[in-house]
């Protein structure tokens, strides 16, 4: 089977644990969040995109016009891409498609929250680090049985603070258990943002 995008799968250590995708910010790559995807869960399979949008020729999942100001085209069939990836690498390396959580940062949290709010079957839930609203759809999805956690900078210059706001509301609204967590610096992550992701994905997904 052929799978669209330049990726890597790292084998679950057990059966019963949940798949993490790892998205990766602009700029990253395929190994990039692997480390953090393990940190978050040492039992899970990681399936690890590569974005096929360059940007100055840093990879990113989907095209923008300027920052924060997104290609929404562009955004809606990157986004059904993926999804099409996921339910092709789940057949093709053997993992269960409606056990998937995503772990995405920056550009990749984007893409992330862009599946939940469009094609919500994709993603059992998400950790979302440093999101914002990727788009807002005519009509919420039903997501009472998904799980999110947004994790965000108090400072961060790239992510408006109403930004990460609204849509942590539009996921309540949509019926999703979310957490959002706030934190003092900027669009950098910190060690205890996945000190604390790992112990909320191990009280949902365990």
């Amino acid at each position: 089977m052929s799978l669209s995008f330049v990726h890597r799968f790292v084998p679950a250590a057990t059966l019963a644990a949940p798949t993490v995708l790892a998205l990766h910010g602009t700029g990253g790559d395929e190994s990039d969040l692997v480390p953090l995807a393990r940190m978050l869960s040492a039992d899970s399979a990681i399936l690890s995109p590569r974005g096929a949008v360059l940007e100055n020729g840093m990879p990113r999942f989907f095209r923008r016009i300027a920052e924060g100001v997104f290609d929404q085209e562009d955004l809606r069939r990157r986004t059904d891409d993926l999804a099409d990836f996921i339910a092709k690498a789940a057949a093709h390396y053997g993992f269960d498609p409606t056990r998937v959580v995503a772990l995405g940062y920056s550009n990749g949290a984007n893409i992330a929250a862009s599946l939940l709010l469009s094609k919500p079957s994709a993603l059992a839930g998400a950790v979302l680090l440093r999101p914002m609203v990727p788009f807002e759809p005519a009509a919420l999805p039903a997501l009472k049985t998904k799980r999110i956690l947004i994790s965000a900078g108090r400072q961060d210059p790239m992510v408006p603070q109403p930004s990460t706001e609204r849509l942590a509301a539009l996921l309540t609204q949509a019926g999703a258990d979310v957490t959002v967590s706030w934190f003092d610096t900027g669009h950098a992550l910190l060690p205890r943002e996945m000190e604390q992701a790992a112990r909320w994905f191990n009280e949902r997904f365990a």
